[in-house]
């Protein structure tokens, strides 16, 4: 007679697989929802500039909304059964800052709900801006005590304040109290400035980033654009030298980083460069609602290649973390990545 293997309870079955699931969820993966919600916003402006089918933006929003549930319930599993891997990741140099991307992916969400339903983009906001602005002060006051390695000083010091700061503007406009985007700007507009200088002068005299850093870089893309579909937000979108001159800027940093391309990308196929998703659709946002607007000359020529360009990168994106995620190498690269990014903090 066989005697029957004791199984483990249910519950203790599919919460082990969980645990190490949430354990390893870097709060990083709500970049790729600033990228989704980005993409949905340029085609937003596409619709206004071009008259693009509504639906498009609309399916890319659900997209990013269902991307954004998964990874908020992930984030709350992982608080609730890998608080010490949370933890750790709060006190790491580097990582740390990708906290502050929940708040900001949960405004941009509301941003794609405001055309539908107020009330619910209204709280979501409310949510999403309390969590931002929270972590922005608390990040922002441990920077301000000092003792960082200047090896972990990346542009991922841009999230908590300057990107929090721009969707906050951008959102908090669209639901109709553009005097407080102004103020909401101005804080991301002086946060970039100061940070700007930083970030510059460790890349021009530091070591050179290392190769599971550099996709990092692709953040240096997102303040002028932002700040500009920001700039639009509170001022109506009329169309004027700043605005031009924030799109000019952002032009100016995406060659640059074209330049750098090879050189980042050595880094591999990793989820590391959805850091260019929401820089680079709001690059092509802006000038959309430009044209909308009436804005004729360059801005009107440039619009098409940039919305195109963007399109087809995070298409390529989506394909890449499809890839990444069917065939289980996801998580083994971030922990790699994560490994390589505690030896600088460590010295």
């Amino acid at each position: 007679m066989k005697t029957a293997i004791a199984q483990p309870p249910v519950p203790e079955r599919w919460l082990g697989p969980l645990s190490e699931i949430v354990g390893n969820m870097p709060v990083s993966y709500f970049g790729i929802v600033l990228g989704l919600a980005g993409l949905g916003n340029a085609w937003r402006g596409a619709e206004q500039a071009w008259r693009m089918p509504k639906f498009i933006a609309d399916w890319i929003y659900l997209v990013a909304g269902l991307v954004w549930a998964v990874l908020v319930i992930l984030l709350l599993l992982k608080a609730l059964l890998a608080p010490d891997k949370l933890a750790a990741e709060a006190a790491h140099p580097v990582q740390c800052c990708f906290i502050g991307l929940a708040g900001v992916a949960t405004m941009l969400i509301a941003g794609g709900l405001v055309p539908y339903e107020r009330m619910s983009a209204s709280i979501l906001f409310g949510v999403g801006f309390a969590f931002t602005l929270g972590f922005a002060v608390w990040r922002t006051g441990g920077l301000w005590q000092g003792e960082r390695h200047p090896e972990t000083t990346t542009a991922v010091l841009y999230l908590p304040t300057v990107a929090g700061s721009f969707v906050s503007a951008s959102v908090v406009s669209a639901l109709g109290y553009p005097d407080w985007g102004q103020l909401a700007f101005g804080a991301g507009v002086f946060s970039w400035f100061a940070l700007e200088s930083v970030l510059l002068h460790r890349l021009l005299t530091g070591p050179t980033k290392a190769v599971e850093l550099r996709p990092t870089l692709g953040i240096q893309l997102a303040p002028a654009s932002v700040g500009a579909v920001a700039y639009i937000a509170i001022n109506g979108g009329a169309p004027d030298v700043f605005v031009h001159a924030l799109i000019g800027y952002g032009l100016l940093q995406l060659l640059v980083l074209a330049r750098l391309s090879r050189w980042i990308a050595r880094a591999g196929a990793v989820p590391g460069l959805w850091a260019f998703s929401f820089g680079l659709s709001a690059l092509a946002a802006a000038p959309a609602y430009l044209v909308a607007r009436g804005d004729g000359g360059t801005v009107s020529a440039l619009s098409v290649p940039l919305f195109v360009i963007a399109n087809a990168f995070i298409i390529c994106l989506v394909f890449m973390t499809l890839s990444l995620l069917t065939t289980g190498k996801m998580f083994v690269s971030l922990k790699r990545m994560e490994r390589r990014q505690e030896e600088p903090a460590a010295g």
